[in-house]
């Protein structure tokens, strides 16, 4: 059963109320009363979703409600460490380092400690050879002259090290992903991201709820603009 979310605290609820009364009656009824009780995707899920979106938009005001959330809904805090260390690559340093500071007090007030996280470095999942040979060799053709220096890093960080990290499943990698791709406008990568997503385990129900998810957090012309990306390769997929 998908978990209802909790209340944002009471002073955020205080300020919309004195500020924008109507923004405090859709953020109860519609996003937290209704949105997240939808069964088309996990509690989890839409923490995850929801965290990745804050965390690459580096909106850090609402990262300790979420990820308390999102600890309550079953993500690990191993598991938030590691969306953390992806979104460094794929939204910024910085925004991953703002969102650290931001989640720190949760972490203490918690009491998780380094015993709970993720080893650095750590035994690896395996690589999918063949897949992983032609998206190489297919980046390299396209821009090895242009920069060099990203492919390189492309090939060893990402898809050699940051991709077989055991501390987040390759499914819950490629939601990170879609979602920060979605809430930044970054659509070109899109459709290579979404059909890896699929080929990790997310189903194409999910896939359509994710992007209902992103519509209250990323925005709706953001989502509108991914949408025939999204229908396209919902298309092209079996099932």
């Amino acid at each position: 059963m998908t978990k209802v979310a909790s209340l944002p605290p009471t002073s955020t609820l205080d300020a919309m109320r004195a500020v924008s009364p109507a923004l405090e009656h859709y953020t109860n009824g519609v996003l937290l009363g209704d949105l997240w009780k939808r069964p088309q995707l996990s509690a989890r899920d839409r923490s995850i979703v929801t965290l990745a979106v804050l965390i690459a938009r580096n909106q850090t005001t609402d990262i300790p409600f979420y990820l308390n959330l999102a600890l309550d809904s079953g993500v690990k805090p191993n598991e938030f460490s590691e969306i953390v260390t992806h979104l460094a690559f794929y939204s910024g340093w910085g925004n991953a380092a703002s969102a650290v500071v931001a989640a720190k007090p949760a972490f203490d007030k918690r009491g998780i400690t380094l015993s709970g996280l993720p080893a650095v470095p750590g035994e690896q999942l395996p690589i999918d050879e063949a897949a992983e040979a032609q998206r190489a060799t297919a980046v390299e053709k396209n821009f090895g002259a242009a920069a060099p220096g990203v492919v390189h890093y492309t090939t060893e960080a990402l898809f050699h090290d940051l991709w077989l990290r055991p501390g987040l499943t390759p499914r819950d990698r490629s939601l990170v992903t879609v979602s920060a791709l979605v809430a930044t406008g970054q659509f070109a990568q899109l459709t290579y991201h979404l059909h890896r997503a699929m080929d990790n385990g997310l189903t194409k129900a999910q896939a359509s709820e994710v992007m209902t998810q992103l519509a209250f957090y990323a925005g709706w012309p953001n989502v509108f603009s991914a949408l025939p990306v999204v229908k396209e390769v919902l298309e092209k997929r079996p099932g």
